[in-house]
């Protein structure tokens, strides 16, 4: 599978990995588009960077749109209008509704803090993450890019990198380290799938 990726992305605060995606498309070292950004919350700014970068962009949640069937509704529409083919999650806290996963179905992308399937699953985010990576007294974490299905954390493992866990690291320390690497990580795993050197499961 290779070819301009036509990418949606979902955020719900800062949308880290989502800004290091769109500005390699801009800079084209990633061959895609940026269909439209969409945010459950109306102030985030993952919002304000996507105007910034041309990009169009929305806020729908089960607020603005009455209940969690109506939001996941508007999102597979939104997203299917403005032609997206793959969605990215970018610290998107909510879970992705069933009538988005079964359009979507194999093409919606996660960057977890850790090296799935340990250390993953409901409640498993932010700094939860890297204190039971810790608590378990590893010396290796990393991050996981994997397809999203109907479970937390769940879904098949695309790609995976390691990050040493170091003598004296605190959860903060540890956090930060990982979430620096992960924007770059993220672009490097879409640039695989849009040469065809990375097959998605």
């Amino acid at each position: 599978m290779s070819g301009r990726l036509r990418l949606g992305f979902l955020a719900s605060h800062g949308g880290t990995s989502m800004r290091a995606i769109i500005d390699a498309i801009a800079d084209g070292t990633l061959a895609g588009e940026a269909c439209l950004a969409i945010s459950n919350n109306r102030d985030a700014p993952a919002l304000r960077f996507a105007e910034a970068a041309g990009v169009p962009h929305s806020h729908i949640s089960a607020t603005s749109e009455g209940g969690e069937e109506a939001a996941d509704l508007a999102i597979r529409r939104a997203m299917q209008e403005a032609g997206a083919e793959w969605l990215v999650l970018s610290g998107y806290l909510r879970k992705v509704g069933p009538l988005t996963l079964d359009r979507y179905r194999g093409r919606i992308l996660n960057i977890h803090p850790a090296l799935l399937p340990e250390f993953g699953g409901r409640g498993m985010y932010g700094r939860h993450v890297h204190e039971a990576v810790l608590a378990a007294g590893r010396t290796v974490s990393g991050m996981t890019v994997h397809i999203v299905d109907g479970e937390y954390d769940h879904g098949p493992v695309v790609a995976q990198r390691e990050v040493a866990v170091l003598p004296g690291d605190t959860v903060e320390t540890l956090q930060q380290r990982i979430a620096e690497a992960e924007p770059a990580f993220f672009v490097e795993v879409l640039q695989g799938i849009a040469t065809g050197r990375l097959a998605v499961p």
